[in-house]
């Protein structure tokens, strides 16, 4: 892929895997703080989390959240009946991508395979 704006650092990683923590309101906000915290990464603000209810297809009912960063912001898509979760770190701040698969894995006990891209 061409670097459009060269100018301008950006490091982005997508991580996705099975979870087999339970994965509520809670448990989510304090995983996508903690990674921050991990990555010397600093919040300006609280995540926020939204989800569809009874609102939509079955099998897309999970959390859709965004925690936003100084250089940028964390998104993290949960699907609850499949325990999927897909993770979009993006960054204008170089962090350590094999730290950040680390923590995810164990914040969201992804004991199998993960898919990462470091993009």
């Amino acid at each position: 892929m061409k670097n459009l704006a060269p100018q301008i650092f950006r490091q982005r990683l997508l991580v996705e895997g099975y979870t087999t923590a339970a994965v509520t309101r809670e448990t989510l906000a304090a995983a996508m703080t903690g990674l921050a915290a991990h990555l010397a990464l600093r919040a300006y603000a609280a995540p926020v989390i939204f989800s569809p209810g009874d609102t939509g297809r079955p099998e897309n009912q999970g959390f859709d959240a965004f925690l936003p960063l100084v250089d940028s912001g964390i998104s993290v898509y949960y699907w609850s009946n499949a325990a999927f979760v897909s993770i979009l770190l993006y960054t204008c701040k170089a962090f350590d991508a094999a730290a950040a698969i680390d923590y995810l894995r164990q914040a969201f006990g992804i004991n199998g395979e993960i898919a990462s891209a470091s993009l």
